[in-house]
This record gives C-alpha cells, structure tokens and sequence, in this order.
C-alpha cells in the first residue's frame, strides 16, 4: 500500500481529515510527567496523546525539531514515538529537509529507511535534484513546502516571476506547478498554511488531485472553515488538516490525553461540516 492508499483508508475509516502534530515541549507537560527523565516524560506523554486521540485522525506528523534538540538519545524516542502509533496511520515526517545529490539520499534513506515515516516535508529551494532522492521512493510521500503558514512567508513565497507557461505567477504558484509535473509517481503533495486560504483555492485549482498537508490552525490562527474548504479535491479528501499545540496542551493537568481526545473529536467533527463530509 502506497502513501496515498494508507491515507485515504485511513481517513475513511476514522471519517477524518485531521493530522495530529507530534510537537512535545516538556515544558507545557502536566504536573504527572514533572520529575520524569525528560526522555522518559516525552515518550509517556506522546504515547499517551497517540493512545487517546488515534479514533479521530487520518495522520501523525512528528517534528523533528523536537526530538533532535534532546541530542542522540532524541532520535532514539522519535523511533520509540514512531512505533506507538497504529501501523494502518500514516506517518508524516516533518523534517523539511532540502539538500542535494547524496546529502539528499541520505536524509531520505534516514526517513524511509530508518525511522519508518509514511511521508516527509521537504523544501523545493534547491530545485528537482534536491528532491529526486525522495521522489525515488515512490510508495512514500513527498511533501514540498508550497505557501508555508507563518508571517514572513510572504518575504519570497509570494514574490512574483516568470513561470514556464509564460504567465507572471507567485512563487508558491510556480511550486505548485512543478509539484505537479514532477508527480509521476503519484506521490508529491503540498504543504499550504491554514493562514492563506485565498492562496490555497488557487494551488487546489492548479493541482486538483495533490493531498495538501494544511498546518496553521489553532495556535498560528489559520482560518479552518476557509482552508478545508479551498483544500479538499473534488470528492472532500486529500486535505490534511495538522493541528499541534491545541490539541496536544488541551489540558493542563493530569487528564491532558482525555482532553486532547476531545479536543481532537471535536476539531474532527469542525472539519467535517466545513468540508461537507
């Protein structure tokens, strides 16, 4: 089962456009977790918010970030967090990683190889040869940062050029494009914030069957109603709508997994009605 039918299945059968991101911060731990080995409370706490909130999602996206910054041992609890979640949910890296020749292939042999990810983010700066070591693995998927969702995305992405069919495009327009062309596979896909909606209808319009991967909602204040709307295809799917801090820190004390359960089913329920589902 490539990335694309592991997604889709497990959206229908979840009924679920929602993707919890994996982003621990030991510091907005509950009081239960204080005192822990820090490795030990991230692993306890994540394993706890994959066991509570699996009923309700299409995808996990583990950041990176977080795990790399505990040193040598981080890796070693990404692998420990990877594990705990059920093999029929997809598994959305995100490493936004974007290098080339066998810099690249070692970054996508790390992700696919190593730690097991469904998916991974990546960053198209650098061009196709940047991006082929990944598009190599063509039951995975590739997630190119299209119209990212924080406030400076504007200082390039929006920065007006030449695209190849001749038009005056934005950049994340161009993106799109060669997301497409470059999806032979059938595996790329976009990252496109919840905060630019208006942006989104027109990547959607331009790439009408790429899953987009939708971060920005909650703490960041994208628009959910908006984005779900312009992001989904023609049949309500493929929209990926990532949501971290809100539902991982619903709750301040003891019963923090019950809370991001339900904030979880009811960030799923949201975005159902938005997209009609």
């Amino acid at each position: 089962m490539n990335f694309i039918e592991k997604l889709l299945a497990a959206s229908r059968k979840h009924n679920s456009l929602l993707c919890v991101g994996l982003d621990p911060e030991p510091s907005r731990f509950p009081p239960i977790l204080l005192g822990e080995p820090v490795e030990t409370a991230i692993m306890r706490f994540c394993h706890s918010i994959i066991e509570a909130t699996s009923p309700y999602v299409c995808a996990y996206k583990p950041n990176l970030a977080f795990f790399e910054v505990l040193g040598p041992i981080g890796m070693a609890v990404l692998q420990q967090v990877i594990h705990a979640i059920p093999h029929d949910i997809p598994i959305i890296v995100d490493a936004k990683r974007g290098d080339i020749g066998n810099s690249a292939r070692n970054y996508a042999a790390a992700i696919f190889d190593v730690y097991h990810g469904d998916a991974v983010t990546v960053n198209p700066y650098l061009g196709y040869d940047s991006i082929a070591p990944f598009l190599a693995y063509q039951d995975k998927g590739i997630f190119l940062l299209c119209r990212t969702s924080n406030p400076s995305a504007h200082d390039f992405q929006d920065v007006l050029v030449q695209a190849d069919d001749g038009h005056t495009r934005p950049l994340y327009e161009v993106i799109a494009l060669r997301a497409q062309s470059w999806n032979e596979a059938g595996n790329c896909g976009l990252v496109v914030g919840a905060t630019s909606p208006q942006q989104m209808q027109s990547i959607r319009v331009l790439c009408p069957d790429l899953p987009i991967l939708i971060p920005g909602i909650g703490e960041q204040g994208g628009d959910l109603e908006a984005s779900v709307q312009a992001g989904v295809d023609a049949q309500g799917e493929r929209a990926i709508v990532s949501v971290s801090r809100s539902i991982l820190y619903a709750g301040k004390d003891n019963d923090y997994a019950a809370e991001a359960a339900r904030q979880a089913q009811f960030l799923r329920e949201q975005i159902n009605v938005a997209g009609g589902r």
